[in-house]
């Protein structure tokens, strides 16, 4: 192959990969693992692997209890999105746009905009965070609710939520006995709100 240094120069500039951003991609909501592997299948089958970085479906861990059992469970952060890294050409466009279940690319006029760093930052950070952190409890109640204690040694016993440990899934219940406020600590599954 005999190529002069314009050419040489002018290839280089137009390597696949040199040109990667971040792009938000619309999906089918609660497909959006089952399409991150169908893109990702579709990338090794056509060969454009350089043009592609990572693709990110956004989460955070969540701890449920149920029965008593807690359970640490993933949560989409932005259901019906996916967030990937690629450079835009014409093929790579085509090959994501005919994946099944994929919808656009967000951006104005059909054109797909990247993301902006501090979105990719915050995004990035996030994912980091979920690795290192401990998940919280989703504990559907607020200090000051009133609630029914229906499990343990105060059953059926009313009283109002004092505070809130998101972390050990523990809430403190001020309940009155014998005309005095006394703080009871209990799993949150323990109580029930009352409506007024």
């Amino acid at each position: 192959m005999n190529q002069n240094t314009d050419n040489t120069n002018a290839e280089e500039l137009t390597q696949p990969g040199n040109n990667k951003q971040w792009y938000i991609l619309k999906v089918q909501v609660n497909r959006e693992d089952s399409i991150k592997e169908g893109i990702l299948r579709r990338i090794q089958l056509s060969g454009l692997d350089s043009y592609f970085g990572e693709i990110v479906v956004p989460t955070e861990k969540v701890t449920t209890v149920k029965n008593g059992k807690k359970r640490i469970s993933k949560r989409k952060l932005y259901p019906g999105y996916l967030m990937i890294f690629m450079e835009i050409t014409e093929e790579t466009w085509f090959l994501i746009r005919e994946t099944s279940g994929v919808g656009d690319f967000t951006g104005a006029g059909g054109k797909p905009i990247p993301m902006l760093p501090h979105e990719v930052q915050k995004m990035l950070q996030s994912e980091q965070k979920e690795t290192n952190e401990t998940p919280k409890l989703k504990i559907p109640y607020q200090v000051g609710d009133r609630v029914k204690i229906i499990d343990g040694t105060f059953k059926d016993i009313e009283g109002e939520v004092g505070s809130i440990d998101e972390i050990d899934g523990r809430v403190t219940v001020i309940i009155t006995i014998f005309a005095r406020n006394t703080p009871v600590d209990l799993e949150y599954w323990q109580i029930e709100r009352v409506e007024e």
